[in-house]
């Protein structure tokens, strides 16, 4: 484990695996778990070293081995992105998973070496009524002191047994503050649009919930170059065998 201390005094800690001076990859995780809880992530990143392809997977602001100096806002997640992906010399790709989609892209304007992005199963589109408005009433049970509530809203269309496992875990409910980055991501992402100047591949499991397909078509489309892929996986997760490949062929060119 390394650990970078951020200009605000974050204190981010993550694994750096696969030769120094490589193309990277940066993973970008939504509101799960910690490195210590997502062995998919990490064995991704093994697969990638095996093959010359340098990875960063750190925890997030609030997270696991990662300690926030102060209230975990959006800014201070993107600046925290930002000063990892300043790791790297040679070129990166942003890999956002989930709500860690819209961090990505929000991301990538603040990383000069920016070499595209993946995203997998980006959560846009999916709100009845828009992000804006979902997350305006998780904010409010926040603000209000209610996390409980908030979470439930945070988690409204997700299946109840994430919930369940949820509150089996010693963060719950206090683990809501630290998603207020996803939720104004996810919120400012869906009202500035999707487009993109970096190269975009978006991806969704063959197994996957509805209109995760769609929204990956539409991120595709709004790139100024894009694809929009299916690759194997189920339950919201990729196979790290597959993910792991296909980000070694994207970023080999780059080498």
């Amino acid at each position: 484990m390394s650990v970078l201390t951020t200009v605000r005094g974050d204190r981010i800690a993550y694994d750096d695996s696969g030769p120094a001076d490589a193309p990277a990859v940066m993973f970008t995780t939504g509101a799960g778990p910690d490195r210590a809880g997502d062995p998919t992530t990490r064995a991704t990143a093994e697969l990638l070293a095996a093959q010359g392809v340098r990875s960063l997977f750190a925890d997030r602001l609030g997270r696991g081995e990662s300690v926030s100096n102060g209230p975990i806002t959006l800014d201070a997640q993107l600046a925290a992105i930002a000063e990892l992906a300043a790791i790297s010399r040679a070129p990166v790709v942003l890999v956002g998973h989930s709500s860690g989609c819209a961090l990505a892209m929000l991301a990538a304007a603040r990383v000069p070496n920016v070499a595209g992005m993946f995203l997998w199963e980006a959560p846009l589109g999916l709100f009845p009524e828009g992000a804006a408005a979902w997350w305006a009433s998780v904010r409010e049970s926040i603000d209000a002191g209610d996390l409980e509530t908030a979470v439930a809203r945070y988690m409204a269309g997700m299946p109840p047994e994430w919930l369940d496992a949820l509150k089996q875990t010693p963060e719950y409910p206090r683990i809501v503050l630290g998603w207020v980055p996803d939720g104004e991501a996810l919120a400012a992402v869906e009202q500035r649009g999707y487009a993109t100047s970096a190269p975009l591949v978006a991806v969704t499991a063959t197994e996957t919930f509805p209109g995760m397909v769609a929204t990956a078509d539409a991120l595709a489309a709004a790139a100024a170059t894009g694809t929009s892929e299916r690759m194997p996986g189920s339950d919201h997760s990729w196979s790290a065998d597959a993910m792991a490949q296909r980000l070694a062929d994207f970023l080999h060119p780059l080498s």
